[in-house]
């Protein structure tokens, strides 16, 4: 009986330091270098990644803010900029009080398969703490679904709090 209650405890516990983290979910960027880039699907499907994504983490007791998609825009100066400089991606996250930010890009340089690239970066110190990729074969919306949820396990893994 004594086991079950301290399993229960320390289940309370790692839920509730989950919940004390903010994460930032950015929204995700598409780099397509296929023959036809930037089809509608495409852009369909890099924009239903962010809330997928943010979905995912909640479900693993992450505490998920928004960032404004103008502050967003006006931060970004061109392609790939806030994912090259996690300093500014962090400053994002300063702004709505998060711990973490998440910048991702779905970087596609086949029909065949695409990539789902994401930056960790801790908005305290403004610097890169992880830098992940999964390959997602297909353009299905089961599996990019997959693929966001195994990206969300990655995110997990690295900003989960060490013991």
């Amino acid at each position: 009986m004594k086991i079950f209650a301290l399993l229960f405890l320390s289940a309370l516990f790692v839920s509730s330091v989950h919940a004390e983290i903010r994460v930032a979910v950015l929204d995700f960027e598409l780099k397509d270098v296929t023959l036809l880039p930037n089809r509608p699907e495409e852009l369909e499907r890099t924009t239903s990644i962010k809330p997928l994504l943010a979905a995912e983490l909640k479900k693993s007791g992450f505490t998920v803010l928004a960032v404004d998609a103008l502050a967003q825009k006006m931060a970004e100066m061109g392609e790939g900029y806030l994912f090259d400089h996690a300093d500014v991606a962090a400053q994002l996250g300063k702004a709505v009080s998060a711990d973490y930010v998440i910048v991702g890009r779905l970087h596609k340089p086949s029909f065949l398969f695409a990539y789902l690239l994401a930056e960790v970066v801790e908005v305290k110190s403004g610097k890169l703490v992880d830098s992940l990729s999964l390959e997602a074969k297909g353009g299905e919306k089961k599996v990019t679904a997959k693929a966001v949820a195994a990206l969300a396990e990655k995110i997990h893994s690295s900003i989960q709090p060490k013991p």
